[in-house]
């Protein structure tokens, strides 16, 4: 696992949720030559990109009740405990966005809007406690 994934404060991972995700993924493929390995799940196929081999990041096709925002990249920063970095936003003016959930086969994570109004996701990944 690259340091990024094991690293507090670290940005470790870029994903991009679109209307069309074939259409990104074609886009993506060409322009910056991504592989890309499919991974099924109960919400829809989720795409990893990787470069040599490595996963650099993800695309998803937005969920019905996100179809009011843009198409968008986010991005995660590595924390060692999602729940504790979580209330540190809340007392540091914050708030969630989305609250902390667990992904089997990779970690927890959550999103919150910090005091200015900008998103930011976190997550604590399985395989740092390895």
């Amino acid at each position: 696992m690259n340091n990024q994934f094991k690293q507090h404060g670290a940005f470790s991972w870029a994903e991009l949720m679109v209307d069309e995700p074939e259409k990104a993924l074609a886009f993506y493929k060409d322009v910056i030559g991504w592989d890309v390995e499919e991974m099924p799940m109960s919400t829809g196929t989720y795409y990893v990109f990787k470069a040599d081999g490595q996963p650099v990041g993800g695309l998803m096709a937005k969920p019905q009740e996100a179809s009011h925002v843009p198409n968008h990249w986010g991005v995660y920063v590595t924390v060692d405990d999602v729940d504790a970095t979580l209330s540190q936003v809340e007392i540091a003016g914050g708030k969630a966005v989305f609250a902390p959930m667990d992904v089997p086969g990779v970690g927890r994570l959550c999103s919150f809007m910090d005091n200015c109004g900008s998103v930011l996701s976190i997550i604590s990944y399985e395989d740092k406690k390895v």
